[in-house]
């Protein structure tokens, strides 16, 4: 109570001894006089440059900075890239402040590769990057990367770790231009400390001709590159932890940062029983794993997944082992060479209750499923990228990639069926082990030359990927049938596979100019690909007492080939404010597929032409409004098209159907993004409607016994349609205090045509969910983030058998971190969750409650924590499925509640200067 009590004291004085003051003027060219719009304009403190707050100027050169601050003067500076900054001391005695015409002038370039640093730039807006100075944003001192990022504005990251700008997800994350341990954005987010970075640089996400031709970005997505201090750019930083609590859980794990310049090694390992990948500096919630916070009521899973590794099956409890090592170098010859390695080894297990109402056109049955799964997997995976830049206009890229996977696993499951009446009718039980091994290699080259200075260029890319599987399959079935028919049969039989799959792609790319920002693109891919698949499945002989029983039916050795040749030619106009592509397609896919134990042979040829187009319009800075139109063809998959039956399931038994056509689907979709950085506030809207043409849909028909018989075929009809709106503000008091909320809104419709027992039929589903969320944080002393969401269903059929399905589900969620008295760090994470489409059997609402206590010790470089986890012990994982023709609930296996006790130690040795070249670059932006 007297913590609270402070707190509360603090808070208010704030607000008693501030002031709140306006600085205006208008930032210009020196000479032209010409309006510089985008400028940075920030207020710091004399005393220890502490930022007090910025603005970003009009497309009129002017500015309004909003200060609330106790101090009598400061600092204000005007800086605009390109440009010498200015920098004014400024008596506050007064609210209103005309600082009139501040004239810039350009810099005067002497010397290739020296850079002038001059005062701190919170901010700084260039062509296609917006840079952030890490320094100028407090963070409490052991900080991750993940925590910087939450002080930036239009910066946003929830909490499981995704990271969006503006309404737009970031889907990579670079150190010094460099990837770091793949493509997980979490690894550098989670481990990096906030005191190392210099920068924090946003850019649309591009690809590698993009980069090096200045291409304009066709993603939606960002990238986020975090360059490291000049004087933390050469030594080393690591930690450690362990841990261990009720149930035998466990955790260790380690990483360990070294850097040298352009020189970069890093390795992680670790090991646990919680379905953690283990990965985390977060001092409060990093024991907490993938069954953590919003598994309840929603199912919880057990598996988790780094740069292509899986650890674990599904949902369950995983026990997980991994270790990795990533290395970056880049050389004076403008060579680039990183690579990766991880392993990964896990052993998984699960036990699930499910429980279906099926829904026929005419009647109605029960179902009800028990299984008891185990499983062990080993993974190794391993790529390297090595870039030659010969010189300005030509570059060559390689970049090859390994892995390799074994797995061992057993299922056991015992099913019934029931009528409407409760009378049995069927009832089966099944056994299956399953071992597999899977090889790969794959290999990218790309050769991209550059012609003068206009945009002409010409790539050359070839890439393979071979696949070798080898495994077998021991399956035991009985099924009983009590119906009209009554019948019994027993299956067991072992399978043996043996698959290899050759796929290997060619294309070729070239733009030319027209006039200026128009260009001509054409392109030209080859795709071929050879599968070779045998499938040997032998039943048990009792007079051999072995696997000696050829079964001919269910056993098939084929060749399948698959050439798919595709032509484009593409228009684009890539202006300072507007940019217009439109693309035409023309794809030809030809399969043949002959199966020399069945006897079977089929060929299929697809002829499709399709566009896409793209409008982007930039309004100013902060302002871009993007349409889209996009084609897709989705051609049926081998086990689609193959009419060869799977008996895995001795009630489901599923068979392709080799006369399917291929899908086409049309996009259209419109977002409007807006971030005012003077006010803090922005906003972004988005829609997207999307129409299918001969989807692939399943066709089941289930006989009087509830055996079903499961196909494929093409139906039109499919279309669905969904807009959104977010709109945030952030409200900053100097380093008192920070206040940001969001209010988000997003809707759906779906239009599903759909069978059941053979009879078409459609289903509508509407949903709509309003979220708002908070964000407050008190002088790095206290954070809070409370939220809350609704979520309206609707569900409606043609069938007249089929009841509508109206349902709401609430969330509310409350995380806390409070840093106060020192070195003391308490966390709260709780979620409430109240779900309305779970039956009666199960608990419609539940309270899921993580707390951590930890202590900071010699010299901050330990922390001893105690966690507890689902303090309530309420993390039931059931989940309720609405289809098209069933209704399931089900349970899980899960984590329940536990208690840890965990140390961590981190170290850190940083000196030197990272050698001169001209600067730490960073050509990809």
């Amino acid at each position: 109570m007297k913590v609270k009590i402070t707190l509360i004291v603090l808070l208010f004085s704030s607000y008693l001894f501030s002031q709140e003051y306006t600085i205006t003027g208008t930032v210009k060219e020196n000479g032209t006089k010409n309006a510089l719009e985008a400028a940075t304009v920030f207020a710091e403190t004399l005393k220890d440059s502490t930022l007090i707050s910025y603005t970003i100027s009009k497309d009129d050169g002017s500015f309004e900075l909003q200060l609330n601050t106790n101090v009598t003067k400061a600092n204000v500076m005007i800086s605009y890239t390109g440009y010498n900054s200015k920098k004014r001391i400024i008596d506050l005695n007064k609210t209103n402040i005309d600082l009139g015409e501040i004239l810039l002038d350009q810099q005067t370039q002497e010397l290739e590769g020296v850079n002038v640093v001059g005062e701190r730039i919170p901010i700084q807006i260039k062509k296609d990057t917006l840079e952030f100075n890490a320094d100028s944003f407090k963070a409490r001192p052991d900080a991750n990367v993940e925590e910087l990022l939450k002080k930036l504005p239009g910066v946003e990251v929830d909490s499981d770790g995704k990271i969006t700008v503006n309404g737009r997800e970031v889907n990579r994350v670079l150190v010094n231009g460099k990837a770091f341990f793949g493509n997980d954005p979490k690894i550098a987010t989670k481990n990096l400390p906030k005191e190392i970075i210099d920068k924090i640089q946003i850019t649309d996400t591009k690809t590698e001709t993009e980069e090096f031709t200045g291409k304009d970005s066709d993603s939606e997505e960002k990238t986020i590159n975090i360059t490291i201090k000049e004087e933390k750019n050469k030594g080393h930083f690591g930690r450690a932890t362990a841990g261990y609590g009720t149930d035998d859980r466990y955790q260790l794990n380690g990483m360990l940062n070294m850097f040298k310049g352009e020189e970069r090694f890093s390795i992680l390992a670790g090991k646990n029983n919680i379905n953690s990948s283990g990965f985390s500096m977060d001092e409060i919630f990093d024991m907490v794993g993938n069954s953590g916070r919003r598994s309840v009521s929603v199912g919880g899973n057990g598996s988790f997944s780094v740069n292509g590794l899986n650890f674990g099956f599904g949902q369950g409890i995983t026990t997980s082992t991994n270790i990795g090592g990533n290395y970056a170098n880049e050389f004076s010859d403008k060579t680039e060479v990183t690579g990766d390695y991880f392993y990964g080894g896990s052993s998984s297990f699960n036990d699930t209750k499910t429980s279906r109402e099926n829904i026929l056109p005419d009647r109605r049955y029960f179902t009800e499923r028990q299984s008891s799964f185990n499983g062990d997997t080993d993974s190794h995976r391993g790529n390297a990228r090595f870039e030659f830049e010969l010189d300005s206009t030509l570059k060559i890229t390689i970049a090859p990639r390994f892995n390799l996977a074994k797995s061992l696993s057993s299922n056991r499951t015992m099913e019934n069926a029931t009528d409407e009446d409760g009378a049995l009718i069927n009832e089966s039980q099944s056994r299956s082990v399953d071992e597999n091994e899977q090889q790969s290699f794959s290999n990218n080259l790309d050769v991209i030359k550059r012609f003068g200075s206009k945009g002409q260029f010409l790539r050359v890319g070839f890439n393979n990927n071979n696949n070798v599987t080898d495994g077998s399959s021991n399956l035991n079935t009985l099924r009983s049938v009590y119906g009209n028919n009554p019948s019994e049969e027993e299956v067991d039989q072992l399978t043996k596979i043996d698959n290899r799959s050759d796929t290997y792609q060619a294309e070729i790319e070239f733009r030319q100019p027209i006039i200026k920002n128009l260009f001509a693109d054409l392109e030209y891919r080859y795709n071929w690909q050879n599968q070779e698949n045998s499938r040997i499945v032998n039943d048990f002989d009792a007079a051999s007492n072995g696997y000696t029983d050829f079964n001919a039916d269910l056993s098939s050795e084929f060749t399948f080939k698959n050439i798919q040749q595709r032509s484009t030619f593409g228009i684009n106009y890539e202006g300072e404010a507007l940019s217009v592509r439109v693309n035409a397609n023309y794809q030809n896919t030809e399969m043949n597929n002959n199966d020399r134990l069945q006897n079977l042979e089929f060929d299929k040829d697809f002829n499709n032409i399709f566009f896409s187009s793209r409008v982007r319009y930039t309004l100013s800075r902060n302002k871009r409004i993007r349409f889209d139109y996009r084609s897709s063809v989705d051609i049926p998959s081998l086990s689609q098209l193959q009419p060869i039956e799977n008996i895995s399931n001795p009630t489901n038994i599923v068979v392709g159907n080799p006369d399917l056509d291929a899908a086409l689907s049309h996009r259209v979709s419109f977002n409007y993004n807006n971030f005012d950085w003077r006010s803090r506030s922005g906003m972004f809207i988005y829609g997207a409607m999307n129409f299918e043409n001969d989807k692939i849909t399943r066709f089941t028909v289930t006989d009087d016994n509830f055996i079903r018989r499961t196909s494929y075929t093409n139906v039109d009809g499919n279309y669905s349609a969904n807009v959104g709106a977010s709109y945030g503000k952030q409200i900053k008091k100097d380093t008192t205090y920070t206040l940001g909320w969001r209010l988000r809104l997003n809707s759906g419709y779906n239009n599903d045509v759909s069978f059941s027992n053979g009879v078409e039929f459609t289903s509508k589903n509407f949903s709509l969910t309003p979220r708002l969320t908070f964000d407050y944080n008190y002088k790095e002393l206290i954070d809070i983030e409370p939220g809350y969401s609704i979520t309206f269903n609707n569900t409606s059929y043609t069938l007249d058998n089929l009841d509508k399905v109206k349902f709401i589900t609430h969330n509310a969620e409350l995380r806390t971190s409070t840093y106060w008295p020192k070195n003391i760090i308490w966390g709260n994470d709780i979620v409430y969750s109240y779900n309305g489409n779970v039956s009666e059997g199960f608990d419609k609402s539940s309270v899921f409650w993580n707390m951590s206590l930890g202590v900071q010790m010699f010299k901050e470089k330990g922390t001893l924590k105690l966690l507890a986890y689902d303090l309530l012990d309420q993390n039931i994982n059931t989940r309720r499925t609405v289809a098209e023709d069933y209704i399931q609930d089900s349970q899980g296996t899960v984590l329940q509640r536990y208690f840890m006790l965990s140390f961590t130690w981190k170290f850190d040795k940083f000196g030197g200067k990272a050698p001169q070249r001209g600067g730490m670059r960073f050509r990809r932006f």
